[in-house]
């Protein structure tokens, strides 16, 4: 193919190498406030000439970064009110071919948005266009003659989200490189794709996350920016810019929906529906940039039409990378399997959606391992080439992308009427907060979901009045597939490959977890069913709580809350925050009125509470959406009354949780999150520094996450294991989660009597004796003797697991006979012994303990019958060990009561002087 350069693009490594040690001989004459803004300077000359494009021509009027924010495009890394201070003036100055949309308010306050692009005339008719697309995504309400019309009418649309991790930088400066060159350029080659497309730009997907990490950058870049990947500049401390204020990696949670800034974005993409949705993200800068075609394995719900429209891009974007001399790379790495990905979940609503990966300097340069200069403008100049190239496959084969999301539309209704799987049905006879919020999810997600207003039969199985079910026949089918069956199955060659991969000790190739059904996750009953259930249906639209009850306000004695689920835990964390008097129940129990009660459920009497109880209780009722019952007798017919032992006080415990290293980032957001916004309950995080020596006698409970780099022993040292322990034997109560497990085990006088397992292994290989010489005679025998006989068990992407829980004990209080849990790793605890405590949870047996996804089949025979939650009594405390995380990503909502109970009825259950 000819190239399209009647030039050659100028190298921006090979200025940033040469003005860089140009700033550094003139730095020797210069004081030290002006060596740094010299230094500066001559970075921002590198970068003066960006964006680059052939042919570009442009305009005066439109303004340049430059012009509005005092510094050239890509010479410094703008901070996310640069951004919008950018924006603003675009939009101000240019309101008839930009238009700025808020969509969302991140936790620290800071407004989302994205900016729609394209001719005066598009952007006059765009709530039209954006009608006629919602209108193509429901092919049920059009014919044939309609459909075709409004494909005709409508222009091809391309949507580029940017920066989901706030620390990937080059992307949203991108953003304004390509803003401005639709608004400036003049070229003719523009102008078409302005008449022929509407550009839908999210600059900046995480500003919490950016603004951590550009503060954090300038205050530690020295006189001049270093590209030694040792400087401390390249290294941030924790938790780095990656995640949003709760650390979550926001780019795994487009199928729960649990942080604002993912909602908002996917209830406006549910406003546009764009043909080709664009994830731009930065990798390490070692590799140079990577585009689709995804490597395997692909979903299956991701049909062939897609997948073909993946090469397309790919090629194009390949063609434009050989133009400008770019190196790239497609196929390998980034996978299409697991649709939380901002670049997979579009794909289930029938548009083409990928990732985009530039390889990042993560700063103004980075000297890469062949010796190379990376700047922070060869990624901000290479992002605008992929998205110009995108934007160009859009406006070129835009009809035929406009049929294909149609067909796909239309074709999943057909599938989901006609499949092997054609509704879903949930009983709903438990945990009524969890089908609120899950059908919530669902709904937000552009699923139809109805509950049934009769009782009714289907599939052999008799369901009640209330029932939820989703009809499979919807546009939305491949998603529903995807979010609701209980497995969705790789490749077999795929499998075949990481299987021979892990023979070999060699690295697998599963990039991220591979169960996620959020109906095992949330630990809800769900039935399959071959057809759509022929009863009286009411469309679902509550919000994620209901809205809860007070029956009989007006009851003498008092007032009982069932325990079962979050909103109970949510009434729980509001009255000990008002100061109510609550009691709970270690047994289930009966009442006089014949209500049976499971364990944990609350009563709250009017004796010992202020006067206004019957109001607060009903404000906390109607918040929290627990059902609460009124009853004027505290006589029970079974099950001990309120004065028994097993009956205990609800103390509002002070809760402290390990913050900062060695704990994961992600597991001490999701661990914050859950407390504070899923329980509204306050937590205070505390350094480990502060830990090892400091009075913990204020504090009744103590979270520690799980680890990331380094370990806890290495972070608190003996000094601080030992003030751990006093605090735990003087009533403290403290929860390992996951591999923070590993820390109460260690040592000769350990907190909790269980130890890792090694890989359980053939007797030829763990018993054999290796100071004796051996003849090997065949191949079986060569392989055990190559075998590592003190090896850890393989590791694990991330499986579903069934769990058995012992209802026996008041930990358990409320949680069913069966969770559901996250395996995740290599870590498989002994079990205590009963002399030292209870396995009150432990995984299911071997061939029932796999719910979803693929295990290695010698990780699923060592985990069976292994404990997922210990508890151990230390003194006037004790230790409560969850060996997977319940937090995991906050979105294992079945595991989310066992955790509240660990927090609220594990400090009731202690002894600290109160």
């Amino acid at each position: 193919m000819k190239s399209r350069f009647p030039f050659q693009a100028p190298s921006l490594v090979a200025l940033a190498t040469t003005l860089a040690l140009s700033a550094g001989a003139q730095a020797q004459t210069l004081s030290p406030a002006l060596m740094f803004s010299q230094n500066v300077q001559a970075q921002a000359q590198t970068e003066q000439g960006l964006p680059i494009f052939p042919e570009s021509q442009y305009r005066s009027d439109v303004a340049s970064v430059e012009d509005v924010l005092g510094y050239p495009l890509g010479s410094r890394i703008s901070s996310p009110e640069q951004i919008r201070q950018y924006y603003d003036h675009l939009v101000e100055a240019h309101p008839d071919r930009i238009q700025l949309i808020p969509y969302a308010e991140s936790w620290e306050g800071r407004e989302l948005f994205y900016v729609v692009v394209s001719s005066a005339e598009n952007l006059n008719q765009l709530d039209d266009f954006e009608s006629n697309m919602r209108r193509i995504a429901d092919p049920r309400s059009l014919n044939d003659r309609d459909a075709r019309d409004l494909l005709e009418q409508t222009p091809a649309t391309v949507w580029i989200a940017n920066s989901v991790h706030g620390n990937e930088i080059s992307p949203a400066e991108s953003s304004m490189a390509l803003t401005y060159h639709l608004l400036a350029d003049q070229s003719e080659k523009t102008a078409g794709l302005m008449d022929n497309t509407i550009v839908y730009i999210d600059p900046l997907q995480n500003p919490d996350g950016r603004a951590r990490f550009v503060s954090r950058y300038y205050a530690t870049v020295g006189l001049s920016p270093s590209a030694d990947r040792l400087s401390a500049e390249h290294n941030e401390p924790w938790p780095n810019g990656r995640t949003n204020h709760y650390l979550f990696d926001m780019n795994r949670d487009w199928l729960a929906l649990t942080q604002p800034e993912t909602r908002g974005r996917i209830a406006a993409i549910q406003q546009a529906y764009p043909l080709i949705f664009v994830d731009s993200h930065e990798m390490g800068g070692d590799l140079p940039y990577y585009f689709s075609p995804e490597a395997h394995p692909f979903n299956p719900h991701i049909v062939g039409p897609q997948r073909e429209v993946l090469e397309w891009i790919g090629r194009n974007n390949a063609s434009w990378f050989d133009d400008f001399g770019y190196d790239y790379f497609t196929r390998e790495i980034f996978d299409a399997f697991y649709p939380g990905y901002g670049a997979s979940w579009p794909l289930y609503h029938g548009s083409i959606s990928m990732t985009y990966e530039m390889g990042s300097a993560r700063g103004h340069q980075f000297r890469t391992r062949d010796g190379d200069i990376l700047t922070y403008g060869d990624g901000v100049q290479q992002n605008f080439v992929a998205f110009m190239s995108t934007i160009e496959l859009a406006a070129e084969r835009g009809d035929e992308l406009k049929q294909r999301f149609f067909d796909y539309r239309k074709n999943a209704v057909d599938q989901g009427g006609k499949g092997d799987v054609r509704s879903y049905v949930f009983p709903a006879t438990r945990d009524a907060a969890g089908h609120q919020k899950l059908a919530s999810v669902l709904t937000e997600q552009g699923i139809e979901v109805y509950r049934a207003s009769e009782s009714f039969r289907a599939c052999g199985e008799e369901y009640a009045e209330g029932a939820f079910v989703v009809n499979a026949a919807q546009p939305t089918y491949h998603l529903i597939r995807t979010l609701l069956d209980d497995n969705v199955p790789m490749d077999d060659d795929f499998i075949e490959e990481q299987e021979r991969l892990r023979a070999n000790n060699l690295p697998d190739q599963i990039y991220d977890v591979t169960a996620w059904s959020l109906p095992l996750m949330f630990n809800l009953d769900m039935q399959s069913c071959n057809r759509a259930p022929r009863v009286a249906l009411e469309r679902f639209e509550g919000e994620r709580i209901a809205q809860g009850s007070l029956d009989n306000p007006d009851a003498g004695y008092g007032f009982i809350v069932p325990w079962g689920d979050m909103s109970g835990v949510r009434f729980l964390s509001a009255a000990l925050q008002e100061g109510l008097r609550v009691r709970s129940s270690d047994l289930a129990f009966t009442h006089d009125d014949e209500t049976e009660y499971s364990a944990g459920s609350l009563i709250i009497s009017r004796a010992g509470n202020p006067d206004d109880l019957t109001a607060t209780v009903e404000r906390i009722a109607l918040a929290s959406g627990a059902a609460v019952k009124g009853v004027d007798s505290s006589w029970m017919r079974s099950g001990p009354n309120v004065g028994s032992a097993n009956v205990k006080t609800m103390h509002q415990p002070n809760v402290a949780m390990v913050w900062d290293e060695p704990t994961n980032v992600l597991s001490a957001g999701s661990t914050r999150f859950l407390i504070e916004q899923e329980a509204n309950y306050p937590v205070t995080a505390i350094r480990p520094a502060q830990l090892s020596s400091a009075d913990l006698s204020q504090y009744h409970v103590l979270l520690m996450p799980a680890t990331g780099r380094g370990s806890y022993s290495q972070a608190f040292g003996e000094q601080g294991r030992e003030n751990l322990r006093s605090w735990v034997q003087g009533g403290g109560v403290l929860i390992t989660l996951g591999n923070a497990t590993r820390f109460v085990i260690e040592g000769d006088n350990p907190l909790l009597n269980s130890s890792l397992e090694p890989k359980s292994q053939p007797e030829e290989v763990s018993g054999r004796d290796t100071s004796v010489a051996e003849i090997i005679t065949t191949d079986e025998q060569l392989n055990h003797r190559i075998q590592d006989a003190s090896a850890d068990p393989d590791w694990v992407s991330g499986v579903i697991a069934r769990v058995d829980v012992d209802q026996e004990h008041w930990l358990t209080a409320g949680v069913p006979e069966r969770v559901n849990s996250m395996y995740i790793g290599r870590d498989i605890y002994t079990p205590l012994t009963i002399n030292h405590g209870r396995n009150v949870a432990s995984f299911a047996a071997s061939d029932e303990v796999l719910a979803s996804g693929y295990l290695w089949d010698e990780n699923r025979q060592q985990i069976a019958y292994k404990p997922l939650v210990m508890v151990q009594p230390q003194g006037r405390g004790m230790v409560i060990s969850f060996t997977q995380e319940p937090n995991y990503r906050a979105y294992v909502d079945g595991m989310h009561l066992f955790l509240m109970n660990a927090i609220f009825r594990g400090s009731a259950q202690a002894s600290p002087t109160r």
